[in-house]
């Protein structure tokens, strides 16, 4: 983004003030939130994000493991992001794969609750097959397909739906084993259980632009920010992890008055996301029927042209 001009800024900073922003929005207020589910076929669940410009895509993939001897009833999330250098200008080079750790560090913190686990807003105890032997181990990869602003929630919106959207296939223990010996496993091909996503949490940031707090914020707006926090809330209420970045220092009721803030936030954005990912989930359903129905009519053509030739001989 080239630099703005001191009109510009005095522009952006004085909306902020009185509640008008620049694209017409209220201080609080997000862009429309657009939700696609199922969008790669290989992958266990997949989403699409779109928030405004901002453009983002979640995979998820699930495969067998071994819990850490640290957390023998937990399983393992591995979260990585990449940011494709079409994205933006300043993803090219280096500058892509600064902001890919620190966005992955980012969710590794607001969604895992950092390395311990610890208060994770994802159920890893839901991922265990075995206790202290077998485990689903989940890779889920973010890939930033266009920037406009505020890509820490988009991403973590596609998380969401993302698991939304994941089947884990069924496994049945056909055989125990004692000692380090691992378990026979029957993984079925045909079974899956829903992934629970009721506790995880969105993402939630608020910038600072003077004295006032927005969410959704544009790069325009980001280039005026002194701090910026991001706290992820789950539908309860729970605070799940919270990051910051910026190199304005804030004082602890300052932070503590942004968390209330996005506590508010955080019940519209979980009811908008959730309805979208509902909706989403029913039109691929219905995709689905409409596949499957058109390789029924196929079939029944085919079989009556065969029955036809054999009427004929």
């Amino acid at each position: 983004m080239t630099g703005l001009s001191l009109g510009e800024k005095q522009f952006i900073q004085g909306g902020i003030a009185q509640d008008l922003r620049s694209d017409g929005r209220k201080r609080l207020t997000y862009r429309p939130i657009y939700v696609e589910t199922g969008v790669i076929p290989q992958a266990n669940g997949s989403a699409r994000v779109r928030m405004g410009g901002t453009d983002v895509i979640a995979s998820v993939k699930a495969e067998i493991g071994r819990p850490s001897p640290l957390q023998p009833n937990k399983g393992k999330v591995s979260i990585y992001v990449d940011c494709s250098p079409t994205a933006a200008p300043m993803f090219e080079g280096r500058g892509g794969e600064e902001l890919s750790t620190e966005l992955s560090v980012a969710l590794q913190r607001c969604l895992l609750g950092g390395k311990s686990g610890a208060g994770a807003g994802i159920e890893l105890s839901s991922l265990i097959v075995v206790e202290g032997k077998v485990c689903w181990d989940l890779y889920i990869d973010g890939l930033v397909i266009s920037s406009d602003g505020n890509l820490l929630d988009a991403l973590g919106a596609s998380i969401k739906a993302a698991l939304s959207n994941t089947g884990i296939p069924r496994v049945h223990v056909v055989a125990e084993a004692s000692g380090e010996d691992q378990p026979e496993l029957d993984i079925s091909d045909e079974e899956f259980l829903q992934f629970d996503t009721s506790g995880v949490p969105v993402i939630v940031t608020l910038t600072r632009v003077g004295r006032h707090y927005i969410v959704d914020a544009t790069p325009e707006e980001e280039s005026q920010m002194s701090s910026a926090v991001s706290v992820s809330i789950n539908r309860k209420g729970l605070i799940c992890g919270l990051t910051k970045r910026g190199g304005a220092g804030l004082d602890p009721s300052v932070i503590l008055d942004m968390i209330s803030v996005a506590k508010h936030v955080s019940e519209q954005l979980i009811d908008r996301l959730d309805s979208e990912i509902s909706a989403s989930t029913v039109s691929c359903s219905i995709s689905q029927c409409l596949m499957w129905l058109e390789n029924v009519l196929n079939l029944l053509s085919s079989l009556a042209t065969q029955i036809e030739k054999r009427l004929m001989i």
